[in-house]
């Protein structure tokens, strides 16, 4: 009968002494596996940053190429009965609202379609759920993972939205740096958390209908085009329905308090702006991080 191998008895220092290296903790394991799944989705975004970058312009360069630059040059400009002037005045109003969408669709594309393939029949989800973290952890890798990409559309889009214009036409635009610096993080947070709570709630044959039902009334109605003090001249009998409506729509706080970081207009009070945008995502973030656990788990 063969004799079982012995374990090998680690070598004793010239001491005498042996030092054993203590195990790691679970929470500095959580924290390493977190950062090795952000470190590898901004690696991937390296890898294809030419088409990220392409993603990131197309939708917010068509619509201030259509709407401030070929527009006022055949003559139908949106505000053009007050000339140049009126242009311009649009033009202020539609940079902070192209800026916004820029960064609701990154985090709707950067995690909700993400999400929504993982977690569809090749079950890629279960590469990620390995990693030596909780569950509800990689979901919040997917999400600063995708706030980071969201930062980077918002640095990319505003340029180009504040000067693709036609010639007269021009956005009146005033960077309040306190505004814009603790506003966008918060932004591109809120919206990655809704990225996560749509990527785990429709089913991949359901994208379209995500889109069709869910982002499209999100970007009309989120005041991309318009101020959202300007609604209460929509009305019934003294009631400002529609000024009101849009308040569930979380991009209407988005572009409001974008308004309110790069101009001058009139905008929602930042008192509003704030305590909104932080309480949607933790109400996107908890239901999506909810649904998360159920998906990987079923």
């Amino acid at each position: 009968m063969a004799r079982s191998a012995t374990p090998p008895v680690p070598a004793r220092p010239a001491d005498g002494r042996i030092t054993v290296r203590p195990a790691r903790s679970a929470a500095a394991s959580s924290r390493s596996a977190l950062a090795a799944l952000i470190r590898r989705d901004l690696a991937v975004l390296g890898k294809n940053f030419g088409e990220f970058v392409g993603r990131t312009l197309m939708q917010p360069f068509l619509l201030v190429f259509v709407f401030l630059y070929v527009f006022p040059t055949i003559g139908q400009g949106i505000g053009s009965g007050g000339g140049r002037a009126g242009e311009s005045a649009f033009a202020t109003v539609l940079v902070p609202g192209v800026v916004s969408i820029a960064i609701m669709f990154q985090g709707i594309q950067s995690v909700a379609i993400q999400m929504s393939t993982e977690f569809g029949y090749t079950r890629e989800i279960e590469d990620r759920v390995q990693a030596p973290c909780p569950i509800w952890l990689v979901a919040i890798a997917r999400v600063l993972s995708g706030a980071a990409q969201g930062l980077i559309s918002a640095v990319i889009v505003l340029p180009i939205a504040a000067v693709v214009h036609a010639p007269g036409v021009h956005a009146e635009l005033s960077i309040h740096w306190w505004i814009v610096i603790t506003l966008i993080p918060l932004a591109c947070i809120t919206m990655t958390s809704l990225g996560l709570l749509l990527g785990t709630t429709f089913q991949p044959r359901n994208i379209g209908v995500m889109f069709g039902f869910v982002v499209l009334p999100l970007v009309f109605l989120g005041g991309t085009y318009y101020q959202w003090t300007k609604l209460s001249m929509v009305h019934i009998g003294g009631f400002h329905w529609l000024q009101i409506l849009v308040l569930v729509n979380p991009l209407i706080y988005l572009t409001e308090g974008m308004r309110a970081g790069f101009t001058e207009t009139s905008h929602m009070p930042l008192y509003i702006v704030y305590p909104a945008l932080v309480g949607l995502c933790a109400l996107f973030l908890g239901l999506g991080l909810r649904n998360f656990r159920r998906r990987v788990l079923s």
